[in-house]
């Protein structure tokens, strides 16, 4: 839930459900408040009506017989009794009191009060799905002087319980959410999709240069960001292309004059100077044969095909064991990843050179994950400082201690071995060990059929 929330398909959907539903709500409140209003303007005018007939028949009626025929007709919201007092002190008019002395004849008299009904305060309320709303329909006091001279106290009451509204606000509002829910997640999914299929592109084109390109399709402005994707995508293959080419070029056309360089000096008559112009001609050979394995580490269209990453460790540090390297494996991975072989080898045989050249003994371990394997070749030297561990990777960089020219390496192995990793959508770090000696962390991804 939590990845939902924080992806760009929870958010949108969230965001559009926040909309809806508080636009909704704020269309119901108002529907709701109108309804209220006119029924409230209802009851006000049903108790003018109410009133204007009461005090008419309570006129003709005997003046002794008054206070029993009240007690039977004031009912409900509409009370009818003698005043308790004859105080015939005029207040200002109320919409009520007026439209109540325009209704009846002139023999009667309208004197509106300043003291309200305790009733009025009381929360006699409707409720609505916004919970209770009060009751603003006309509530108030007034006295009526009849023809023949009585007083009576009129009290106007709001309705008793709750006003029904008709139906239940909840059994249509819950549907309601339900569809723009149900809408809200399907036009997030349409609306998100060309995105997440352009990030998965993008993240594909990492591994794989040569991916084919994306299908133009969907909206005018999908169409033009997937074209602009396929044309980024074609000017990196083609950067990469040239940039190989040339590389490969120059150190395949370097070996012919070092050739003949190497036969001339057989010629020199000076022992020592021989000696030192062969090994540094024997130098840049070695610079320009590990110049084409950069080279050929940038090229991907090769063949992947599924390999067995136990029988190719085995055989990888069985080879190097002949070749009078002290390296050790332990562990089983026991299971298969999607590869190049010469060059998924070429990665582990540089590690391992690595470790061997700089450290003495290669300590070689596999361990399975969940979804991939992870190698370490740990050696026993000295470790690399903490602030050129990430600048080794870097082409012909080399740290000025253990690791010089002097010891044979020409700063492209881990350059070699890192391009190698990315290629197959795996992982190469380099760590220093608790107990000294530099540790390697290769982690491959496992091959599943069919993905």
């Amino acid at each position: 839930m939590k990845n939902f929330v924080n992806s760009m398909t929870g958010r949108v959907f969230f965001a559009l459900m926040v909309g809806i539903v508080a636009s909704a709500a704020l269309t119901q409140w108002l529907a709701v408040n109108e309804r209220q209003r006119t029924l409230e303007r209802y009851r006000n005018y049903h108790a003018l009506e109410r009133a204007e007939q009461i005090i008419e028949t309570t006129d003709v009626v005997r003046p002794e017989s008054r206070a029993q025929y009240l007690a039977v007709s004031s009912k409900s919201s509409m009370k009818l009794e003698i005043a308790p007092d004859n105080d015939l002190t005029m207040h200002p008019a109320t919409e009520f009191s007026a439209a109540l002395a325009q209704r009846l004849p002139r023999d009667f008299q309208v004197i509106p009060m300043t003291e309200r009904p305790a009733q009025c305060g009381q929360r006699n309320s409707t409720m609505t799905l916004f919970g209770p709303g009060p009751w603003r329909g006309t509530c108030e006091a007034v006295k009526i002087v009849m023809t023949d001279g009585q007083v009576l106290k009129l009290s106007v009451l709001p309705p008793r319980g709750t006003i029904p509204t008709g139906h239940n606000e909840w059994t249509v509002f819950v549907p309601f959410l339900l569809c723009v829910a149900v809408l809200a997640y399907f036009v997030t999914r349409m609306a998100v999709r060309p995105v997440k299929q352009l990030a998965q592109a993008a993240k594909d084109l990492g591994a794989d240069i040569n991916r084919p390109p994306l299908e133009l399709a969907g909206a005018a402005e999908i169409r033009q960001a997937s074209a602009a994707f396929n044309a980024m995508q074609g000017r990196i293959r083609q950067h990469i292309a040239q940039r190989t080419e040339m590389l490969a070029a120059i150190t395949h056309d370097l070996q012919t004059p070092l050739t003949r360089m190497r036969l001339r000096l057989e010629k020199v008559s000076d022992p020592d100077l021989q000696q030192k112009l062969i090994g540094d001609m024997s130098a840049m050979q070695q610079m320009i044969r590990e110049g084409l394995d950069l080279a050929r580490s940038m090229d991907t269209s090769g063949t992947m095909q599924k390999l067995d990453l136990d029988s190719l460790l085995d055989s990888v540090c069985a080879d190097a064991h002949d070749a009078g390297q002290q390296v050790e494996l332990k562990g089983k991975a026991g299971m298969a990843l999607l590869g190049r072989p010469l060059d998924v080898q070429r990665c582990l045989v540089n590690l391992i050179d690595n470790a061997v050249k700089y450290g003495q003994r290669a300590h070689v371990t596999v361990e399975r994950l969940a979804g991939a394997a992870r190698i370490r070749i740990r050696d026993e030297g000295p470790g690399i400082p903490h602030d050129h561990l990430a600048r080794v990777f870097e082409p012909f960089y080399r740290v000025e201690t253990s690791r010089s020219r002097a010891s044979g390496g020409t700063g492209l192995g881990l350059t070699i071995a890192r391009n190698i990793a990315e290629q197959h959508g795996a992982t190469l770090s380099l760590a220093n060990g608790d107990a000294g000696g530099l540790e390697a962390v290769l982690t491959l991804p496992e091959f599943y059929a069919g993905k």
